[in-house]
């Protein structure tokens, strides 16, 4: 238990809806809950959950991503990566091109074909939270949006130790 005097003047008290363990119960419930949905993809696809956290890294990659920023961005080691990849691009989910003037450079893209499968597995998570934005209005949704983006900032900050 906080003592008054060490608590931050704007925190909210204690017990209430937005103090920080309210936030980590509802944090952790998510994963959870999305973790569930994953594991159930990576059954149905023959992946592991790694597997599954790559496609989605890969996915929402803004530019072409490479084995070595995947691998930043997991916490894997180089071995990992590939070994995951092999199984991704075994199974149709991804394709290695050497697409640039240096051809020691690999690029990782999602095959599109493999995306109708993902997309059919998630499209309850996409029904469940299009019904859940319908309970909010749009200020209280730029809220939430600000807060998620703000938070996975700081965790993207945070560095792992290599495995």
């Amino acid at each position: 238990m906080a003592r008054e005097e060490d608590r931050d003047a704007t925190a909210a008290p204690e017990g209430t809806a937005a103090d920080l363990q309210s936030f980590a119960i509802a944090l952790r419930r998510t994963q959870g809950e999305i973790n569930r949905l994953v594991h159930g993809f990576a059954q149905a696809q023959g992946l592991h959950p790694t597997d599954v956290q790559a496609l989605a890294v890969v996915l929402d990659s803004p530019e072409p991503l490479t084995p070595g920023r995947l691998r930043e961005h997991l916490g894997l080691t180089s071995g990992a990566v590939t070994a995951c990849l092999d199984r991704l691009e075994k199974a149709g989910h991804i394709r290695r091109s050497r697409e640039s003037a240096d051809r020691r450079v690999v690029h990782v893209r999602y095959e599109d074909g493999a995306k109708a499968a993902a997309r059919q597995h998630f499209l309850p998570l996409a029904e469940a939270t299009e019904r859940t934005r319908e309970q909010f209005d749009p200020a209280e949704l730029s809220v939430a949006l600000r807060f998620l983006n703000t938070l996975n900032d700081e965790l993207g900050a945070l560095r792992v130790p290599r495995r």
